[in-house]
């Protein structure tokens, strides 16, 4: 008798469960335009050069460009021979290197030649010639 009282709980817990667990509905389909990336690789906001390098670069570059030696070695942007070839800077930002992510997801070709342009042309920096999105695009 017991043990037919246990198995007649079991299938109402059972089926109570297996009921409720339907009640959210369908999954949701995915997005037609492919899948919607959130986190890390969402697209980032920040428009203008001083505004992505303060909500992007100076956290490892530091406020000043002068760059941090802690848990990592984050290099000095400031009087920085290596920005001299546009290309260079442009490259690092897309496609990482070493310790520095790549970017490429997160920025789009004007943020990136926006904060290129920006670090170029401040912190000591005084290289003239502007990097513009299509320079950015052929590098992709």
């Amino acid at each position: 008798m017991k043990s037919t009282i246990r198995v007649a709980a079991a299938a109402i817990l059972l089926t109570t469960t297996a009921a409720m667990a339907d009640t959210a509905g369908p999954a949701p389909k995915p997005d037609a335009h492919g899948p919607n990336i959130s986190g890390f690789f969402s697209p980032f906001p920040f428009q203008g050069g001083e505004a992505i390098y303060k909500g992007v670069c100076q956290g490892c570059h530091m406020a000043d460009a002068k760059g941090a030696v802690g848990a990592g070695m984050y290099p000095a942007l400031a009087k920085n021979e290596n920005l001299e070839t546009a290309a260079y800077p442009v490259g690092i930002v897309l496609k990482g290197q070493k310790a520095m992510p790549f970017f490429a997801l997160q920025l789009n070709d004007q943020q990136i030649a926006d904060v290129v342009n920006y670090v170029r042309t401040h912190f000591g920096n005084k290289y003239k010639d502007k990097v513009k999105p299509e320079d950015v695009k052929a590098l992709r």
